[in-house]
């Protein structure tokens, strides 16, 4: 008769390395999201979380950056990005920089 114990270990080891397996496959797979470079309307909806109608909205409103092949409308990732940064806000600690560096390159003058 076989130790119980070492069938215990067996099958813990067993569970170990499927579990290890698992996680493996599910990282591989969490890092290989393929973004494309040319997207459609779907695509850019879902990848800014808005929706088809918004983005048909901006682009007859010549709002954000497209090209248009015959019907189809087509965006570049790049440009969108681009064009989601483009109205950053800038923080407090931006505007406080930006104001000293206007009062060092611009001093006072009295008269």
């Amino acid at each position: 008769m076989e130790n119980p114990f070492e069938i215990i270990n067996e099958r813990l080891e067993r569970i170990e390395n499927l579990l290890q397996n698992i996680y493996a496959t599910k990282d591989a797979k969490s890092v290989g999201v393929i973004i494309p470079e040319i997207m459609n309307v779907k695509e850019v909806a879902t990848y800014l979380s808005i929706t088809p109608s918004a983005i048909y909205k901006y682009t007859s409103t010549k709002e954000i950056p497209h090209s248009k092949r015959g019907k189809r409308l087509y965006f570049n990732r790049e440009e969108i990005n681009a064009w989601v940064l483009e109205n950053k806000q800038l923080t407090n600690n931006d505007i406080e920089r930006m104001a000293s560096d206007y009062i060092i390159k611009r001093p006072l003058k009295f008269k």
